[in-house]
């Protein structure tokens, strides 16, 4: 009986952790407030390259940027959607959260 109790407890404290940590998946998004849309690489115009880069941003708990994890993209591309990224900003927040941004570059 009283194994069984210990079990218990034990299932319990292991299972405790992960309802927070789906809680904290479950937050909104934060929202934009500025965004700057990347300018077009000459060379990938001139090769007629068109595509998406997708990107983890690590945005400061006052809305700026601090930093730009490109996660997928063309090459050509990476660069100006990184100097993009890093002047948007987003409403303040209580922490720092991560966004998954992805950029269409279109001819």
């Amino acid at each position: 009986m009283l194994y069984r109790i210990a079990l218990a407890a034990l299932a319990l404290l292991m299972l405790a952790p992960c309802g927070l940590l789906a809680q904290e998946h479950s937050e909104n998004p934060r929202a934009i407030v500025t965004r700057v849309t990347p300018q077009y690489p000459s060379l990938a115009r001139s090769m007629n390259i068109q595509g998406r880069v997708k990107a983890d941003v690590l945005v400061a708990p006052n809305g700026t940027v601090k930093s730009v994890e490109v996660k997928g993209g063309h090459p050509l591309l990476v660069q100006s959607a990184q100097n993009a990224l890093r002047q948007w900003k987003w409403e303040p927040a209580p922490h720092e959260t991560h966004e998954m941004i992805e950029l269409k570059f279109t001819l």
